[in-house]
């Protein structure tokens, strides 16, 4: 089976781990460790950012990320419904309603006209996702936020070495969060950073992961433990220094599958921009005009042929049990055809140049 993504480990990140052991120092109290501390600066260098908050998910992130920037009990956050479930929870763990809007169809992510026509005097901040690895339209988001005094949070879980208008992705936005899951482009195994150019953030962010202290036993805010582990950063630093050869790797399995794949005009294939370059986190077309049995079974056909395909994400959070019964439901066409239609193939780093071509060659017979 070619698995739709496996994580790239080697001896360095074991060795990594393994000095960590033998220090005794696992974990730490309101002062981040050595490793921690490395990998705040090596990370925060990657993304563009001033600073760089390790956690222990992405989840954590996200919710951290949320308190920061002042959501409250009552408060409206607009995001997509077409995600993984994490970036609804981080708004009602806060508190607040999660006011789904619709995707565009091409990108399948948050649609700028959507979100204006969502505001209300509610609303507090706006919450796009770079999904599958590919940025958000950043620049006409934040001209929205700005307009109407909203704060911008950024689920960038699956966009490590995305690029938005010629850096990397999170310029535009207070605070950006990102997953460090054992199968995203790099990996902490579990694990999660915020990053942001903001100070105050920055000093809300460490004290929200360590129980709202700043000081030991005298908590200023409500916070919680979300502190990253030794272990965690030690593979991370090692993950750091191999991104630009994974996202170079996965680029190049996407540029095969596209060449193959763009002969058949049953299929939607992803696309980039001059100003928005993919991270390749998934590689995801759709079946044109399919219906979601087909997709299904077509997914299966090739899981059959030892091709792990996934489709992501087949039940919008809006639809979802929870959701549906405590929040306001939401009619969002596009999202609701998109999660029918499309379909993942494996490209990471594991994946060979003749696994590619196999998969491309399979999904036209297959066609």
């Amino acid at each position: 089976m070619i698995y739709i993504n496996l994580p790239k480990i080697g001896e360095e990140e074991i060795q990594a781990v393994n000095k960590v052991m033998r220090s005794g120092m696992l974990t730490s109290g309101l002062g981040m460790g050595p490793a921690v501390t490395e990998f705040e600066k090596g990370f925060a260098k990657m993304a563009g950012a001033k600073h760089a908050v390790g956690v222990n998910t992405g989840t954590a992130a996200l919710h951290a990320a949320v308190m920061a920037v002042g959501v409250k009990h009552g408060d409206e956050v607009i995001l997509p419904s077409f995600t993984f479930v994490a970036t609804a929870e981080a708004v009602a763990l806060a508190g607040a309603k999660p006011v789904f809007v619709d995707i565009e169809p091409k990108t399948y992510n948050l649609s700028p006209s959507e979100v204006e026509k969502a505001i209300t005097k509610k609303t507090k901040a706006v919450l796009p996702v770079d999904l599958y690895g590919f940025s958000a339209d950043f620049k006409h988001l934040r001209e929205i936020a700005d307009k109407h005094g909203l704060a911008l949070v950024e689920d960038a879980a699956q966009a490590h070495g995305a690029t938005y208008a010629g850096k990397p992705v999170g310029a535009f936005s207070d605070v950006v969060c990102w997953s460090m899951y054992a199968s995203k482009n790099i990996m902490t195994g579990e694990g999660g950073v915020a990053t942001t150019n903001n100070e105050q953030l920055d000093e809300t962010l460490r004290m929200i992961r360590t129980h709202g202290e700043k000081a030991k036993y005298a908590s200023l805010i409500l916070g919680t433990n979300y502190r990253m582990s030794e272990m965690q950063a030690a593979i991370g630093n090692v993950q750091l220094g191999r991104l630009e050869g994974f996202v170079a790797k996965r680029r190049q399995n996407a540029q095969q599958l596209t060449k193959i794949l763009e002969k058949n005009s049953k299929l939607v294939l992803p696309y980039e921009t001059k100003d928005r370059q993919h991270s390749w986190y998934l590689y995801t077309a759709r079946l044109k005009d399919g219906t979601e049995t087909q997709r299904n079974k077509f997914i299966q056909e090739l899981k059959n042929k030892g091709i792990g395909a996934e489709a992501y994400y087949v039940n919008p959070i809006h639809q979802m049990p929870f959701y549906r019964e405590n929040f306001e439901s939401a009619k969002l066409p596009e999202t609701e055809k998109a999660s029918k239609q499309v379909f993942s193939l494996p490209i990471h780093p594991g994946v060979t140049e003749e696994q590619a071509r196999f998969i491309g060659e399979t999904v036209l017979s297959l066609l």
